[in-house]
């Protein structure tokens, strides 16, 4: 029998009762009623979950960075650099097959997950196996048992990549947002221990097991789905290709945005590393928190609403212009205040990084977008779109980092922003090609946001030139500042017709966050 042979029904396949019993994991026609509201819910939860981790993290980033050092960070990004190129391969692409195809079962999903668990355990010995020869590419001996320490924590990932996925289709947005923000915590809790312990780089090792563990238990814990046998000929084919597609866009994607501490790693060394990886993540981490949970709740959505075109585009380019609202003047305050900002998290020995805090700050600022192509290319199932951009990019952004490591790690920021945003720009127009939204609607959709951002950054950095600057302290600076750019950041918007009434619903959406619960079934 054809793998990829049509299934009329799950009622007509072998092992009905297992999929009568777990129906509820898989049916998501009773999600289409309500999808406005339940994805108004679970982005009030989601967001709010963010919020949670964003201070979390800021707050663990503001402790460890005075508990241990550049080059402990440095440690940890030259092997991370490496584990999590290979780490991505226990995933293979087959979570988003799960939350993206319209009708699934329970033999297909049962046979995903013991893929994903033969390739996680693959994983393990693979990086374990690579230990050696990571230490040998850095000259650092350290790296060894670094490796084979993170190595152990893949086998833990491949347990729950379909019952998080399952989570996702079903949008039960509450119980992973308990598992995300449970794992955070637990992961720092143990770091901070086993730094005040004075182990060192070893503590965040540890912040990585530990997370692990505590998601592993989280999930299988909150989502009852246990899987059966993994069968052959259960139509899982076409899930397969579409993970395969995926993953090979993930695969390039990932060595492109690690190619540059690899390169700043071997040629330099873990001292410049750790600024260049913590300026990067810094300036990185107010998106990330912007982006994870809209994508958390649009992907899914955009997905059940792949045979209407029209909803699709309105619910797609709504959601572009709220990100984009959102994001982008936070990266207008960090740019302006990048001094202040390494000044007040990081402390003394870090100033460097303020300087590659602003070189990558234009990869930012287009960045808060960064998820618009995939979106179009996740949700329509158009895998071969990302793949065939990452191809043409990889090459590119690898290029420019070699060219520019040879002017610092400032160079390879440098080098990022600008790479980036011309690969960026390719990749929109070709997921937008064939597809209910064009390039021109993204355009038009962040054109208020991005006016708005190049006047309130004018106006911050002549505030900062005029009087600002001379303020004695960099928290009372911050203070004075962002007042500032937000009143003209808004001012602006409020000025332009077309985004009136964008920003008009967006705080009307955001207040019915505040009173909104999530009453989905948990």
């Amino acid at each position: 029998m054809n793998c990829d042979a049509p299934i009329e029904s799950p009622l007509t396949q072998p092992g009905l009762a297992a999929n009568h019993r777990h129906a509820h994991h898989f049916a998501t026609d009773h999600l289409l009623g309500d999808l406005k509201g339940r994805s108004v819910r679970g982005g009030a939860v989601t967001l709010t979950s963010q919020g949670i981790k964003f201070f979390l993290q800021l707050g663990s980033t503001m402790v460890l960075a005075r508990l241990l050092t550049p080059g402990d960070f440095g440690l940890i990004a030259m092997v991370t650099a490496v584990t999590g190129f290979v780490a991505m391969f226990k995933d293979a692409g087959l979570s988003m097959a799960t939350v993206q195809r319209k009708d699934i079962t329970h033999e297909q999903v049962s046979t995903l997950f013991w893929i994903n668990m033969g390739l996680s355990a693959l994983v393990m010995l693979v990086i374990a196996a690579l230990a050696p020869a990571i230490a040998y590419f850095y000259s650092e001996p350290r790296l060894v048992w670094i490796t084979l320490a993170l190595a152990g924590t893949m086998l833990f990932g491949g347990l729950t990549v379909q019952h998080q996925a399952l989570l996702r289709r079903q949008m039960r947005f509450k119980a992973l947002a308990i598992i995300e923000v449970v794992t955070m915590a637990f992961g720092i809790a143990a770091a901070i221990s086993m730094a005040l312990l004075d182990f060192g780089y070893w503590s965040l090792v540890g912040m990585a097991a530990g997370s692990s563990l505590a998601n592993s238990v989280l999930v299988w814990a909150l989502c009852d789905w246990r899987p059966g046998l993994a069968r052959r000929n259960c139509g899982a084919g076409s899930m397969l290709r579409f993970g395969g597609g995926l993953t090979g866009f993930n695969f390039l994607n990932y060595f492109t945005r690690n190619a540059d501490n690899l390169i700043i790693g071997f040629a330099m060394g873990s001292g410049p590393l750790g600024i260049y990886s913590k300026a990067y993540n810094l300036l990185m981490l107010p998106i990330r928190q912007i982006n994870a949970p809209v994508g958390s709740v649009m992907l899914p959505a955009l997905s059940r609403l792949q045979d209407n075109p029209t909803r699709y585009r309105r619910a797609y380019l709504q959601a572009i212009s709220a990100i984009a609202m959102v994001g982008m003047p936070v990266v207008v305050v960090a740019f302006v205040l990048a001094d202040e900002a390494v000044a007040i998290l990081l402390g003394p020995g870090w100033e460097q990084a303020s300087s590659v805090f602003r070189w990558l700050a234009p990869a930012a600022f287009f960045g808060t977008l960064n998820v618009a192509p995939g979106w179009l290319c996740v949700s329509l199932g158009r895998a071969d779109i990302q793949l065939k951009w990452a191809v043409i990019s990889a090459p590119i952004t690898v290029l420019a980092f070699i060219i520019g490591v040879q002017f610092g790690i400032e160079g390879v920021a440098a080098a990022f922003s600008a790479s980036w945003c011309l690969a960026h720009y390719v990749f929109v127009a070709m997921s937008c090609k064939d597809s209910p939204v064009r390039q021109r609607d993204i355009a038009l959709a962040i054109r208020p946001q991005v006016l708005s951002s190049l006047t309130a950054t004018l106006a911050g950095l002549a505030a900062m030139e005029w009087f600002i600057d001379s303020l004695p302290v960099a928290f009372i600076r911050v203070i004075v500042a962002v007042p500032i750019i937000t009143l003209v950041y808004t001012g602006v918007l409020w000025a332009i017709p077309d985004s009136r009434s964008q920003l008009t619903r967006l705080f009307r959406e955001s207040l019915q966050f505040t009173v909104v619960s999530e009453t989905e079934p948990q």
